[in-house]
């Protein structure tokens, strides 16, 4: 007990502490997280506000495709004035459609949208897709 509880002893039934303050977590409103979904609601919503709500949801990352791109823009600087770039031995799987291309290049990649391959052959140039054996027309028996 301390010094001012002592002084009010015997004066009055709460010694100094007031109604409720020594019962456990009472003048703090509770322990934890209580009364985050009444009394402190406004705390939560002033101070968390994404604390409500479904956050998105994420696949297992051994079921993520994530793929190393590069843009058509950037093939020429890559190219370093050859006419033949090979990109997957660069460690890039996709080539995507943004940007220009003025010089004639054969590229080699694993995958390539078609608005990249379109420019890459207005140019002059031809896209090589290593991954086309596997999605090629199959026959059945």
């Amino acid at each position: 007990m301390g010094i001012k509880a002592n002084k009010h002893r015997g004066r009055n039934r709460y010694h100094g502490r007031g109604k409720k303050a020594g019962r456990g977590a009472g003048k703090r409103g509770g322990r934890g997280n209580a009364g985050m979904n009444k009394h402190r609601v406004m705390t939560r919503i002033k101070y968390m506000p994404n604390h409500w709500g479904m956050h998105g949801f994420n696949r297992h990352p051994s079921l993520r495709n994530v793929n190393i791109t590069v843009n058509v823009g950037q093939l020429e600087e890559m190219a370093d004035g050859k006419d033949t770039l090979n990109l997957t031995e660069l460690g890039i799987d996709k080539l995507l459609g943004s940007g220009r291309i003025s010089s004639a290049l054969t590229v080699i990649v694993s995958e390539s949208s078609a608005k990249a391959s379109e420019k890459v052959s207005a140019a002059g140039g031809s896209v090589e897709t290593d991954g086309d054996d596997e999605f090629e027309e199959w026959e059945e028996e």
